[in-house]
């Protein structure tokens, strides 16, 4: 069983910093040549693409959080986090981390907050 178990959300200030955390357990054997993104979906809204890094460690993301967010993974530890600074509030919703090898596994999501 593949486990998806998102941390670091939470309510912040704009311009303020947050750290997103995944950490995946049960995918040990195949996590490096998986690629691994967070999604989010704010209120009714679609869920849309944050981020993502393929095996090759190739990193694309959304164009309104470039040069904002940074998304990184640690293969030795089967974990993937999202740095977000300069937060707005249009990057409020639920973060949601997925893993995608042969199938796709998704997280519980984390909520993100940017209010004053």
């Amino acid at each position: 069983q593949v486990h998806l178990v998102e941390s670091g959300g939470g309510l912040v200030h704009p311009g303020g910093s947050l750290n997103l955390s995944c950490a995946v357990s049960g995918s040990e054997r195949f996590f490096d040549i998986a690629t691994v993104g967070w999604y989010r979906q704010a209120l009714a809204s679609e869920r849309e693409l944050v981020a993502r890094i393929s095996d090759s460690g190739r990193a694309k993301y959304l164009r309104s959080v470039n040069g904002r967010f940074t998304m990184s993974r640690d293969n030795a530890k089967n974990t993937v986090h999202l740095q977000m600074n300069n937060l707005k509030s249009e990057d409020s919703g639920i973060y949601y981390c997925y893993l995608k090898a042969a199938n796709e596994y998704w997280g519980q999501g984390t909520q993100v907050t940017v209010s004053s």
